[in-house]
């Protein structure tokens, strides 16, 4: 009896070379990317493509759900860290480097009411409120300040940066490390409104 053991490394291997691949197309392109160019930057043709992601849609959406995936276990996995503040802060650090890497205007827009996306978004969103909270606990962080204030405040690096004309690659860690900075309970003043209950 044939084994189909290596066809089934093969089919994850490719689909993770699509994905990879579809990542820095839709990076440089835009929503104007070819499934053409993202099978030949992959190395695959054309069919195993739609093999694995019957519409270029699909596709879009399923590079998004990876780079959620990555964020949540990423977030998942300092929760154990043991500076509460650096982990919050490393954390912050890498979702602004995703969005630095992926326009972030076009990502969201894809499978956003797709139940697949809204559980992974949650899932994202436990996890943030978790780091906050612990850093809250260990006077990391201010104490009236929120999961939902982080998730908003978690684009302003790269959106700020984006009004730069060729701005260096780093820049955004500069206004990271002035978010953070405000994020800090040294010298906060009280805020004049409350927070958003929810996203």
């Amino acid at each position: 009896m044939t084994s189909h053991r290596p066809l089934r490394a093969d089919a994850a291997r490719n689909r993770e070379l699509l994905l990879a691949a579809a990542a820095e197309e839709f990076a440089e392109r835009g929503l104007d990317a070819s499934v053409a160019d993202i099978a030949r930057r992959a190395g695959v043709g054309k069919g195993t493509v739609f093999r694995h992601f019957p519409t270029k849609d699909d596709l879009l959406a399923a590079v998004v759900q990876d780079r959620i995936t990555r964020l949540i276990e990423a977030a998942e996995r300092l929760l154990d860290a043991e500076d509460a503040g650096a982990a919050l802060l490393e954390f912050l650090g890498l979702a602004a480097l995703g969005q630095q890497e992926f326009d972030q205007s076009f990502l969201q827009r894809s499978g956003r009411l797709s139940p697949e996306m809204t559980r992974l978004q949650k899932r994202l969103f436990q996890a943030i409120d978790a780091l906050v909270e612990r850093a809250r606990d260990h006077k990391a962080v201010r104490p009236d300040v929120t999961g939902t204030d982080v998730i908003l405040l978690m684009c302003v690096p790269n959106h700020v940066v984006g009004y730069v004309p060729d701005p260096p690659p780093d820049l955004w860690r500069r206004y990271l490390a002035l978010i953070f900075d405000g994020l800090r309970p040294e010298a906060a003043h009280p805020l004049p409104h409350p927070p958003p209950e929810s996203l």
